[in-house]
């Protein structure tokens, strides 16, 4: 049966997760180059570039995912259901990242002590990798139809721990890393006091 309103919400769908994958990606990887800036003062101004880059949309990138998941469960409760309940320990690891990853960004500007700026630092990098490796697992698991149809049909863990979903996370970090990079260089670039 043809649904058009189906296909049109689906369609708004796969744009809103383009644009949460372009700029939301471009965002975890300037995260994951923070974690290989090194040290000094050129390691500084490395982060001052991505900071300066990322610094007024880091947060509103989110939007999108909230956008997704909302017209997901509004729209298709059934497939929200089945991702939700088979994937929610992916989907888990990707919200204590988004959190994880705002409180250090935020909290690292106003930590006096070099030892503690290396703390939130280090959580804001670990938690740029982490995410997009699970949400690029989840997407995988998904493709790969891993995540059968009802609450909680498919495995917990085997429906995501697999070769494509695993190379799919993986796929997932090194392109934010790319679109990163093609934001950092074009803003260097730009911007001669960085």
């Amino acid at each position: 049966m043809n649904d058009p309103l189906g296909d049109v919400i689906a369609l708004v769908l796969l744009l809103a997760i383009t644009a949460y994958s372009t700029a939301g990606g471009a965002d975890f990887g300037a995260g994951i180059w923070d974690l290989l800036a090194g040290r000094g003062d050129a390691a500084r101004r490395r982060r001052g570039l991505m900071e300066h880059v990322i610094g007024p949309v880091w947060e509103a990138n989110h939007v999108w995912l909230i956008f997704v998941l909302v017209l997901l469960w509004t729209c298709f409760p059934p497939v929200f259901s089945a991702v939700a309940s088979t994937l929610w320990l992916p989907l888990m690891l990707v919200a204590l990242g988004v959190i994880g990853r705002g409180a250090a960004f935020a909290f690292r500007k106003a930590v006096a002590t070099p030892r503690q700026r290396r703390a939130f630092g280090v959580t804001f990098a670990v938690s740029s990798l982490m995410t997009p490796f699970f949400l690029g697992a989840m997407a995988g698991a998904i493709a790969s139809d891993r995540v059968p149809p009802g609450i909680a049909a498919g495995q917990v863990l085997g429906s995501w721990l697999t070769p494509s979903s695993l190379i799919t996370g993986a796929l997932a970090m090194s392109a934010c890393a790319f679109l990163a990079a093609i934001y950092l260089s074009g803003d260097a670039h730009r911007s001669p006091e960085h």
